[in-house]
């Protein structure tokens, strides 16, 4: 029988490390780790040209499952949305402002610590959903709205 590679054993991650170890200086795992799935992210936003203010719509991006808030083809995600960010460390500065309030990378970016319904704190990766942190059931797909609609989306309350 053979043994499986080291490639497909994942390391363990580090006891409680978003509150120890600086997001640069994160494991991959740990980095991704740090995903909620709560896929507000994963919202189209509209931002103000002239003041920069971003707001969040229902419509979600084409890759969103409305389900599971999750990426359905996260490994080739880019390839498909040219237009989709990934995050990294070394990019978190840049798009932190457009991030929804709640999410995990922003929490650290900004010196807050993680929220307790957080599936690293709580143990358990529904907690998001019970806590009605995600936008689970409630989004539209980006096909379904013509873009000059948009607007007509918006969602009024801070996520």
């Amino acid at each position: 029988m053979a043994r499986p590679s080291r490639k497909t054993v994942p390391k363990p991650l580090r006891s409680r490390f978003w509150e120890r170890v600086a997001l640069k200086d994160m494991t991959p795992a740990e980095w991704e780790a740090l995903c909620d799935g709560c896929g507000k992210c994963c919202l189209n936003k509209l931002e103000d040209a002239d003041t920069g203010e971003v707001v969040f719509t229902r419509i979600a991006c084409r890759l969103l499952d409305d389900s599971t808030c999750r990426c359905a083809n996260y490994a080739i995600r880019k390839s498909i949305v040219p237009e989709c960010v990934v995050l990294s460390p070394k990019g978190l500065g840049e798009v932190v402002y457009w991030m929804p309030a709640s999410c995990a990378y922003r929490r650290l970016w900004e010196g807050r610590g993680l929220a307790d319904w957080h599936p690293l704190v709580s143990g358990d990766p529904e907690s998001v959903h019970e806590a009605g942190m995600s936008v689970q059931g409630w989004t539209i797909p980006e096909f379904d709205v013509p873009l000059e609609d948009w607007e007509d989306h918006l969602i009024e309350e801070e996520l």
